[in-house]
């Protein structure tokens, strides 16, 4: 934790920055308070402007980040050369680009490759994960996915995160691989593990340097925001870029 920032545990080289905002200290009212960073939650447009103005000074970002238009789809931009914002994620080898995704129980991954010359940042909720979203942004990357480092942002825990029958029947004929990420709950009703198809995605595509934060959005209501908790809430943001 850097003060009201979380940065990812992993060994990413020295020109890679990367962060995940938490709720505190901004400017939103309730149900919003306080640091929402998303212009579309029918937050005051006017206290998101003043977040983000905030988001740059405490970080001393170099530019203003790459705010997408998130669909829940598979479609990652250069965020360098962006030619439309309607997007799920955003992938740079330029200096000074910050790739952001906005979440809110979904899970924020942040990829780089281990020489630190390339970046991405993805938007991986569970409909994403079923359009490979992921594959979509390791595709992106030059270098092999071998030497890609993946880290897993703060997300809904599975204990959590309970889905009906036709969202697992949806994974498993997506996947089989998928099974054992379900625990049965109830009848037709299932805890769904998103930690662990996001990584098992990255391992079938040759990624295994994987790191988590382990930190749950819907139990930890002081430092996230949760969409399954509130409903009406804010977002956090994830992002990274290159110096």
């Amino acid at each position: 934790m850097v003060e009201n920032f979380i940065k990812p545990n992993w060994p990413a080289a020295k020109t890679v920055h990367a962060f995940t905002t938490t709720r505190q200290n901004g400017y939103s009212k309730s149900p919003y308070n306080a640091f929402n960073l998303a212009s579309h939650v029918k937050d005051d447009i006017k206290s998101v402007i003043a977040n983000r103005k905030l988001l740059k000074q405490q970080l001393n970002l170099p530019n203003e980040p790459t705010w997408l238009n998130q669909r829940h789809e598979n479609i990652v931009i250069d965020a360098s050369e962006p030619s439309t914002y309607e997007a799920d994620g955003a992938y740079t080898n330029q200096k000074d680009v910050i790739c952001t995704v906005l979440t809110a129980d979904c899970l924020p991954i942040l990829l780089c490759n281990s020489e630190g010359t390339e970046i991405a940042a993805l938007h991986a909720g569970w409909r994403g994960l079923t359009k490979n979203i992921i594959e979509s942004g390791i595709k992106k990357f030059i270098n092999k996915p071998q030497s890609i480092l993946a880290w897993l942002g703060p997300a809904i825990d599975p204990e959590a995160f309970e889905v009906g029958e036709t969202v697992r029947k949806q994974f498993l004929e997506f996947d089989p691989q998928t099974k054992p990420a379900f625990k049965q709950s109830q009848q037709n009703k299932w805890k769904m593990n998103i930690y662990k198809i996001a990584e098992q995605q990255l391992l079938n595509l040759g990624v295994t340097k994987i790191f988590s934060s382990n930190l749950c959005t819907y139990t930890n209501e002081k430092l996230f925001y949760s969409y399954r908790r509130n409903n009406q809430t804010g977002r956090m943001a994830s992002l990274i870029w290159l110096s």
